[in-house]
């Protein structure tokens, strides 16, 4: 959207973008290699008029909606009162450790 804003096409973008996914895709399933997109688009003239602007477009703060708020008062409004009740606490506290190996 920010090279849209800028003057570019929207479809080409996505053309673009889709390309660009799919040659990084190829990298990762068929290569073993990490994904390597973001710097396809920092390598792309096309994409010159945001190279600037990458670092804060792609800034993770940004997708994230009100997610925080909400798992707050999720926190607050279910979990919280849960744990305060005495047979939780009870079966809480006579827990042992989990490991999880992935």
């Amino acid at each position: 959207m920010a090279i849209v804003k800028k003057g570019g096409d929207r479809q080409e973008v996505h053309e673009k973008i889709r390309v660009l996914s799919h040659e990084a895709a190829h990298q990762v399933k068929n290569l073993g290699l990490e994904n390597d997109l973001i710097e396809r688009v920092q390598n792309d003239p096309y994409f010159s008029p945001i190279h600037d602007e990458l670092e804060q477009l792609l800034d993770p703060q940004t997708f994230i909606g009100r997610a925080p708020e909400q798992v707050d008062n999720f926190l607050k409004e279910w979990v919280e009162p849960a744990l305060a009740e005495d047979e939780l606490k009870v079966a809480v506290s006579a827990g042992g450790k989990v490991a999880l190996n992935v």
